[in-house]
């Protein structure tokens, strides 16, 4: 086994590890979260900056409280915000952002402040805000400031079903469990990460993407970027109109 195998093995049994700690006990009811207070947000380091910044995280109150004092600012209020780089969050399942939050915190994920703001996560954190985005419902995306490419939205069913992208995130792009949501996803931020799990740059929580993405020609993948960024349709039904 590679050490590259070895290590998302490690992580996947961490991730789990941290799931059955924060779990709740047998009886236990989880209350639902409250509406999201404003209070305001912790600074967070400055893209580029090289310094190794660290984020107070409110220690009080839901986490429908904390989502909107430590992640609206730059996620948006309800979990989407026009910023081609900064992912959707709203109709994420609740096991693949903390999957990602726990890559952060760990340091296998490259983003100076979400590290920042993770590092500052405990176990008990990576469940509650987890599972607080979980429960924001997705957001439709506004039209897409540039028109669609023909050539690529036609290409982009075939490419999608060639590369097993429908067997994974679904017939409408949902996703589900560790398999995030990309209908709707921003195109910059769909290009950008699959040109890293092609390069070998963006971990994942197995290697599957990797493996699916790896042969792929980048421009085919700036196509898929560009077609599943502006699928609209009914789940279950891929058709890019």
């Amino acid at each position: 086994m590679t050490r590259w195998a070895v290590g998302l093995l490690s992580c996947a049994v961490a991730v789990a590890a941290v799931l059955m700690a924060v779990a709740p006990r047998g009886g236990e009811q989880k209350k639902p979260p409250a509406a999201p207070a404003a209070p305001a947000a912790p600074a967070a380091p400055a893209a580029g900056s090289g310094t190794q910044a660290t984020v107070t995280l409110p220690a009080t109150g839901t986490y429908a409280q904390r989502f909107a004092a430590v992640c609206a600012a730059c996620h948006g209020a309800n979990g989407r915000i026009e910023t081609p780089l900064t992912p959707v969050l709203a109709g994420q399942p609740s096991l693949y952002v903390i999957t990602q939050l726990f890559l952060f915190r760990e340091g296998r994920r490259n983003n100076e402040a979400m590290t920042a703001v993770a590092k500052a996560m405990t176990d008990d954190d990576l469940r509650g805000y987890s599972d607080f985005i979980a429960t924001l419902p997705p957001v439709p995306a506004p039209p897409p400031a540039t028109p669609p490419d023909p050539i690529r939205m036609a290409r982009g069913p075939a490419l999608a079903e060639q590369h097993k992208c429908l067997f994974c995130h679904g017939a409408g792009l949902a996703g589900g469990e560790q398999v995030p949501r990309i209908e709707g996803q921003h195109e910059a931020y769909l290009q950008a990460s699959l040109r890293g799990f092609r390069e070998g740059t963006r971990p994942g929580y197995t290697q599957a993407m990797t493996a699916a993405v790896s042969q792929i020609p980048p421009e085919d993948l700036d196509t898929l970027a560009h077609y599943v960024a502006r699928f609209r349709g009914p789940a279950g039904a891929l058709t890019g109109k």
